[in-house]
């Protein structure tokens, strides 16, 4: 499992997380004197996962990388990805004026073209931003606008049902320790709960369906059947650690479009959904 190392910065990227907090006081309210921004009432962007849809700078328009998001909470703190790294940061916002404080950040190297676009997400997002939000939710867009021009194009986008996703297993976890999947198996194991109480999916190697009851957050799985394929040796290793989880009861959490599942036993898989509209 890779380590991520966190470092402190003020990279410019982050002010895209600057679209602020909301406030019950309307348009021109200034700071709400604890360190964290206040927001028109009429534009808000507060406890919505926003998508980066991309980036205009210079006139040159980029598509964001596929995950890259930024969410703020009611408190000014953002948090979000650029598509490999991971931010947090405190805004402030007077006025229409939005600025970033000190942020959090990763440092992982990422593939060329991602860094590209984080580099240029730090050269354009800087100082002052004006942030315009558009739509109804659901269907919401919001666009931020540096002095000069460039801007960055984000949409709202919708968190996951539990029932009638179907969620790619990514990972393996055992208590606090989450680890890839065997090599080899990667995008073969995925689950689909019904509405009626069911599940059905693949462990990696065999088909299997059966039940799994929702009670609030918790999942009740009854016996699972399966087909008796014999497959190579990671594939059955994946199949095996699964029907682990798959069993019993177990709790479950959704964070936006990601799945965490954990059995009794401290036994747990990750799964996401695909991008909304897939």
């Amino acid at each position: 499992m890779r380590t991520q190392r966190m470092t402190v910065s003020v990279l410019a990227l982050l002010t895209l997380a600057a679209c602020g907090t909301e406030s019950g006081s309307g348009a021109g309210s200034g700071d709400s004197g604890d360190g964290s921004g206040t927001v028109r009432t009429e534009a808000p962007v507060t406890g919505v996962h926003w998508k980066v849809s991309s980036l205009t700078a210079g006139g040159r328009r980029t598509a964001a990388p596929e995950g890259a998001h930024v969410e703020i909470d009611s408190r000014g703190k953002a948090t979000g990805s650029l598509g490999c790294n991971r931010f947090t940061a405190d805004v402030r916002i007077e006025g229409g004026a939005m600025t970033v404080g000190r942020s959090t950040s990763t440092d992982m190297a990422c593939e060329e073209d991602v860094q590209k676009f984080e580099t240029a997400m730090g050269r354009v997002f800087s100082g002052e931003l004006q942030a315009d939000v558009a739509g109804r939710s659901g269907g919401r867009t919001l666009t931020l606008t540096t002095p000069g021009g460039d801007s960055i194009a984000l949409t709202s986008e919708p968190s996951a049902p539990l029932t009638g996703t179907d969620w790619k297993v990514t990972g393996l976890v055992s208590g606090s320790t989450v680890s890839s999947l065997p090599a080899g198996t990667e995008e073969k194991a995925h689950l689909t709960f019904g509405k009626g109480g069911s599940v059905e999916g693949s462990l990696g190697c065999n088909s299997f369906h059966g039940k799994a009851t929702v009670s609030g957050s918790t999942l009740t799985f009854g016996p699972l059947a399966s087909t008796r394929k014999m497959c190579p040796g990671p594939e059955m290793e994946l199949e095996r650690a699964l029907l682990g989880v798959l069993e019993g009861s177990a709790t479950y959490t959704i964070d936006h479009r990601s799945l965490s599942i954990e059995a009794e036993s401290g036994k747990g898989l990750d799964a996401t959904a695909p991008p909304a509209g897939k």
